[in-house]
């Protein structure tokens, strides 16, 4: 967490000092280095959190891959074209863009990176601990966050990076996030007998995290009519943390119980 932190204020400080004139295919390649970037050290922080049974890196980055596809091919074309969420609710009133955060975009977003798990490796014989729900609901998370941060990238031919690096944190941020709480609810589902309600109620608290912090971090950005992007950043790295740190509890408990009950197998 720290060093997406570091790297988005790094980013921020050297363009905001610098001042780089870049332009065309370099700007274009220098923010797709910071769309991947994030992702990739939110996969290596949780990745390392399984260190009992490390799942297979080429799973990891199915799954990563899978939910990349989902937001590209599902999210993507349902948010923008279907909802049209971007021509109506940032004009709404409150309530309907809290609404509308939390019930089409919350939900729309984490089924996709439910499913990339669910009906991928969620029935492989490597998904053989609680804890790997985590693992890979984090992987189908970052996946997500990194095709919404690069089709962010190309859709402004790049991004004026001192700007855009923030944005770009936050996405991986909240959706590793998002996609850990789902992916506990997962690893508990397939080894546990959870009930009927189980997953859904899981589904619906990542849906309404995904919507309620959106729907925060759209009022937090502006201040009068001056953007204000490390705003932004503070509120979301406040939620990561706190949901990181919930994850990592859960962690070290799934792996604790399941090093008991190996023991009593014993």
């Amino acid at each position: 967490l720290l060093g997406l932190l570091l790297f988005a204020l790094t980013v921020h400080w050297v363009v905001g000092r610098m001042q780089p004139q870049l332009s065309g295919g370099a700007l274009v390649f220098a923010g797709a280095v910071c769309a991947l970037v994030p992702a990739l050290l939110w996969l290596v922080i949780f990745y390392v959190q399984d260190h009992a049974e490390p799942e297979p890196k080429r799973y990891v980055l199915g799954t990563f891959l899978a939910g990349g596809a989902l937001a590209l091919l599902v999210s993507t074309p349902l948010l923008g074209d279907v909802f049209q969420l971007q021509n109506w609710l940032p004009s709404a009133s409150w309530p309907v863009q809290l609404l509308g955060y939390v019930l089409i975009g919350g939900f729309v977003q984490e089924y996709c990176k439910y499913a990339a798990v669910r009906y991928t490796v969620y029935r492989s014989p490597e998904y053989d601990e609680r804890v790997d729900g985590i693992v890979y609901g984090a992987a189908a998370g970052l996946g997500f966050a990194a095709v919404l941060n690069m089709q962010y990238v190309l859709g402004n031919n790049g991004v004026r990076l001192d700007m855009g690096v923030v944005r770009i944190t936050v996405t991986a941020l909240a959706h590793a996030s998002f996609a850990g709480v789902m992916g506990y609810f997962l690893g508990r589902a397939k080894f546990e007998r959870m009930g009927k309600a189980w997953l859904p109620g899981g589904l619906c608290l990542a849906a309404v995290l995904n919507g309620v912090v959106t729907f925060v971090l759209s009022l937090v950005s502006h201040r009068g009519l001056d953007y204000v992007p490390l705003n932004r950043l503070a509120v979301a790295g406040a939620l990561a943390l706190l949901v990181f740190a919930v994850l990592l509890y859960l962690i070290a408990r799934l792996n604790a119980q399941d090093r008991a009950a190996e023991r009593r197998g014993a």
